[in-house]
C-alpha cells in the first residue's frame, strides 16, 4: 500500500526527473503549496513533529550546549558551560515571554530545538539546533522551520530573520530551502568567536486580521 508524507516545494530532496515523478501538488490548510510524495525510494516518509519544551528538556541542552561541533558552527565560545549556567539558560526558555520554543522530534526521539524570539519592531528571529548528529543532513532542518513558519503565521508573525556564519554552507542550504533570502553582504561582528554574519530574511503574507 502506497504511503503518503506531505513537504514544501522547498523541501524536495533531488529535483532528478526520477525524484519528481513522485510528487503531486496539495494545498495545505494554511494555504502553502506542498507536494505528496508516495513512496520514495530516499526519503524518509515519518515527518518531523514540534512539541513544546518540557522541564526534562534541559538534558539535551545540557548535552547539546556542550558539544563542539555545535559550538563551532554557532557561538565558537569553547568556554565549557556549568551546570548552573545551564539552568540559567534554560529557565529563560522556559519562561520567555517574547519567544516561541519547540523541541524536535522524528519517530518519537528528540533531535533538536527551534525557537522565534521577538526582536526590534515587527521582526522576530528564529534559531534551529538539531543537536542528534545522526539526523543532520536529512532534510529534517527544513522541515522543522516550515512547521515553525506555519505556526508564527497563526500568531500574525510575518518578518523572520536569521543570522549565520558564512562557513556553515548546510544551514545556508537549509535556510535557502524554507524561502529565507539573504540580505547585503556578510557583517563584521567585531566578535573574535563570530567574525562575519549573514543576515537572512523571509516575508510571510498574513492573512487579513491576523
Amino acid at each position: 500500500m502506497n504511503r503518503t508524507y506531505y513537504i514544501s516545494t522547498k523541501s524536495i530532496i533531488s529535483k532528478s526527473e526520477n525524484s519528481l515523478k513522485f510528487l503531486k501538488p496539495k494545498i495545505s490548510p494554511l494555504g502553502r503549496i506542498i507536494w505528496a510524495m508516495e513512496d520514495h525510494p530516499e526519503f524518509d516518509k515519518h515527518p518531523v513533529a514540534l512539541r513544546p519544551v518540557r522541564p526534562e528538556d534541559i538534558k539535551y541542552f545540557s548535552q547539546w550546549w556542550r558539544d563542539p561541533d555545535l559550538i563551532q558552527a554557532t557561538s565558537g565560545d569553547t568556554v565549557e558551560l556549568t551546570d548552573d549556567r545551564i539552568e540559567d539558560y534554560f529557565k529563560a526558555i522556559l519562561e520567555s515571554q517574547n519567544a516561541l520554543h519547540f523541541m524536535v522530534e522524528h519517530n518519537g526521539s528528540t533531535i533538536g530545538h527551534v525557537s522565534l524570539q521577538k526582536r526590534d519592531g515587527s521582526w522576530w528571529e528564529t534559531q534551529i539546533v538539531l543537536g542528534d548528529k545522526a539526523s543532520q543532513g536529512k532534510g529534517f532542518g527544513a522541515q522543522a522551520i516550515e512547521q515553525l513558519l506555519d505556526k508564527a503565521k497563526t500568531q500574525g508573525i510575518g518578518h523572520i530573520y536569521l543570522e549565520v556564519r558564512p562557513e556553515n554552507t548546510r544551514a545556508i542550504s537549509t535556510y535557502e530551502k524554507a524561502g529565507f533570502r539573504q540580505v547585503g553582504e556578510a557583517l563584521e561582528t567585531g566578535n573574535e568567536l563570530q567574525p562575519q554574519l549573514i543576515r537572512m530574511e523571509l516575508y510571510q503574507q498574513l492573512e487579513p486580521g491576523a
